[in-house]
């Protein structure tokens, strides 16, 4: 009997990060990873996996304004038109992150982690997602409930989930 493998949805962010690793190196792509709200978290997770260099080639942690446009590229003035935590500034930073690696794909977050820094129209725990995969960019906008720590590990994975979900089968 051929057994069916669990959804993404279905995983804890180990296996998530085990399953991404697969498809990655099937593929011979390499990935990296734009963080603001996160930290880096998203690269640990990653590199938490022994083996990691194979697929994972960089992390940025752009949690100023003024390093997502120095690391990045993102134009400053997109900051200062929309917010750095907005679909404008996740999209730059995933194309940035691909720009400035040897990667075939990145993901990108950036919002309110909280418990400060929220606003009625970026309550704590929204969270702009950026994902560049193979020249395709998508963003999306969540919103997740919890303390900092629950909407940091929520956005982790969320993150590795949807560029899982996102990276075409070889």
């Amino acid at each position: 009997m051929t057994q069916i493998p669990p959804a993404l949805s279905d995983l804890d962010t180990p296996a998530l990060v085990l399953a991404l690793a697969d498809l990655l190196q099937r593929k011979r792509w390499m990935m990296a990873t734009a963080e603001s709200c996160t930290g880096g978290l998203i690269a640990g997770a990653c590199t938490d996996l022994s083996g990691s260099s194979n697929w994972f080639e960089r992390g940025f942690v752009s949690y100023s304004n003024e390093a997502k446009t120095e690391l990045l590229g993102v134009d400053a003035a997109l900051i200062q038109a929309h917010g750095a935590v907005s679909e404008e500034v996740a999209r730059a930073m995933a194309e940035g992150a691909v720009t400035h690696s040897n990667a075939q794909t990145a993901v990108a977050v950036t919002g309110v982690a909280g418990p400060t820094g929220g606003s009625p129209e970026k309550p704590v725990g929204t969270v702009w997602f950026g994902w560049s995969v193979d020249g395709k960019v998508r963003t999306e906008r969540r919103r997740f409930d919890g303390d900092r720590a629950a909407v940091r590990a929520a956005t982790v994975h969320h993150a590795l989930q949807t560029l899982a979900e996102m990276i075409p089968q070889p």
